[in-house]
């Protein structure tokens, strides 16, 4: 390993085994970013974690500064800890760009997997693995995020040519020649859309995903974010290379996003989100259902198990609820990243109060973390008894919940229509055909989302449930025409601008306005009074915007 005296300053690698490497720059969240340095704290309580290379945040405002340590350092010594050589046409390493500020900010930046194949590398992964098709699904995913993240082809383009080809099929039912022709389809795409083919070397693919990553920070999006929560611009994000773990191998493997207890209610138990022989940006996109945690115990029940005690092992470390990602390749757990997870007010008070009871944190954190709650924000919104009893108003479709509550509004098509009648005071519910964080602008000014397609832990449907919004993500039966302006529900067509309501409780949608009143959580009430007072004086809980 290189000496701490020439290893570059801001860069910092994390491996299963930390003691080798001396940095010069110490490890933290505002140095490395939050998503970094919790992957650190988690290969150093024994996780399995892939192994990754960090470039810190002090690159942010001037990246063409870290190519040279990279590319003379920084890579080499991710490729000595993982044992693979980067563009190597026998044994090539694949990894993924992710980006992590110190405060976490859920699909906001952008991340890029499979960086590294080529035509070249093509052939030593398939000795590698064995698996031809997991080649042609990595290479085609690459294609198709490279093009969108880095050199700004539309989505679309690549999602009308899956359609071409899979013919009304689920993708992850193509074999390993329809995904080669898949590939090169999205090959082409690449050339007619940049005017230039797409980069075969693989260091200017590295050196592409970098930049778009760091320039992710000024996104719109991004920005939009920061505005809302009040984040200073010029903390900047660190950019992480980690080798690639693929969820795509086969019957045994997958991915999926979770959270160490259910962040809409609170309760203990893993609330899971997972889809077999598929990558991470699969589930999180919001461009994909995925299943619940009884998909992933059906097809890797010992990675369940793993996942489980690695669930109970990162609220030990961290002391509060996390919202985690993984993968599972041929059976084998990864974990990927931890973060607080975002909840809902009855999820924080109830949270914080059996965190309190686990002994896990104590009794002045508990206080501080509910202080500004709201006693009325302890329930939730639910629909008013006369509706349940009543049979003249049937519902329209069902769909998964991401946050609970009930809602009614207008229906909104886009972001612009959503702020339109948000000027005047109009309560709208926001209808896209997938849950993704460039509608975040459209989300703020709306009362609650619905969505065509989506799982419950896409980052839209995280930011979501941060902003208090009832989502409801996945609705097969839904269809939206967005020329004639409309959405509609099997047999049952509305325009915009008709009201329809949420129950995100029951994960049901209705035409028209329904009734819904509070119910108070009086148990949870009792148990937090007494924390209050037992406190002291006078937190009466106040509520920041």
């Amino acid at each position: 390993m290189t000496s701490s005296t020439h290893w570059p300053k801001h860069f910092f690698l994390i491996s299963g085994n930390n003691t080798d490497h001396h940095f010069n720059h110490k490890p933290s969240r505002e140095s490395m970013g939050t998503k970094a340095y919790n992957l650190l704290r988690m290969a150093e309580i024994g996780l399995q974690v892939p192994p990754a290379l960090v470039i810190g945040t002090d690159f942010s405002q001037r990246p063409e500064e870290c190519f040279k340590p990279l590319f003379d350092i920084g890579l080499p010594a991710l490729q000595n800890v993982a044992g693979e050589v980067f563009g190597d046409i026998r044994n090539p390493l694949i990894v993924s760009v992710r980006s992590g500020a110190s405060v976490s900010m859920p699909g906001m930046m952008e991340t890029i997997l499979n960086v590294g194949i080529s035509d070249a590398t093509l052939s030593g992964f398939l000795r590698k693995t064995g698996n031809p098709r997991l080649v042609w699904d990595a290479y085609r995913h690459l294609v198709a995020c490279y093009g969108e993240v880095v050199s700004g082809v539309p989505a679309s383009l690549f999602e009308n040519e899956i359609t071409i080809i899979a013919q009304g099929r689920d993708e992850r039912e193509l074999d390993f020649s329809e995904l080669r022709a898949l590939t090169k389809r999205f090959l082409i795409v690449y050339q007619e859309q940049v005017g230039q083919p797409f980069p075969q070397d693989v260091h200017v693919q590295l050196t592409g995903a970098i930049h778009a990553v760091f320039a992710s920070w000024m996104s719109d999006k991004a920005d939009t974010y920061r505005h809302l929560n009040k984040i200073d611009a010029a903390i900047g994000t660190a950019v992480t290379i980690q080798s690639m773990a693929f969820g795509n191998s086969g019957a045994h493997s997958g991915a999926g996003v979770g959270f160490t207890r259910d962040p809409t209610t609170g309760e203990q138990g893993l609330w899971v989100d997972f889809l077999g022989n598929a990558q991470g940006e699969d589930v999180v996109s919001g461009r994909r259902n995925a299943d619940a945690h009884q998909g992933l115990a059906t097809v890797a029940p010992a990675a369940w198990q793993k996942l489980q005690e690695a669930a109970q092992a990162l609220e030990q470390e961290f002391s509060d609820m996390q919202d985690f990602e993984f993968t599972v390749q041929d059976g084998v757990l990864y974990m990927l990243q931890s973060r607080s997870g975002k909840r809902t007010p009855l999820a924080c008070a109830r949270i914080a109060l059996d965190l309190l009871d686990e002994n896990i944190i104590d009794a002045a954190t508990a206080l501080q973390r509910t202080e500004q709650l709201k006693e009325e924000e302890i329930g939730t919104i639910r629909l008013s008894p006369q509706h349940k009893t009543s049979s003249d108003i049937a519902p329209l479709a069902k769909a998964a919940s991401a946050c609970p509550g009930v809602v009614s509004g207008k229906i909104v098509l886009d972001a612009q229509s959503a702020a339109e009648h948000a000027k005047g005071g109009v309560s709208t519910i926001l209808v896209r055909q997938d849950a993704e964080t460039s509608d975040i602008a459209a989300l703020d000014s709306a009362a609650g989302l619905l969505t065509e397609r989506g799982a419950r832990t896409s980052h839209a449907a995280v930011v979501g449930r941060q902003l208090g919004k009832v989502c409801l993500v996945g609705c097969d039966t839904l269809h939206i025409d967005m020329t004639a302006r409309t959405v509609s529900f099997a047999e049952t067509t509305l325009h915009e601008g008709d009201i329809i309501t949420l129950d995100g409780n029951e994960g049901v949608i209705y035409h028209g306005k329904v009734a819904a009143v509070l119910t108070p959580d009086e148990a949870l009430l009792k148990r937090l009074r007494t924390l209050r007072k037992s406190a002291g004086a006078g937190h009466h809980g106040r509520r920041e915007k």
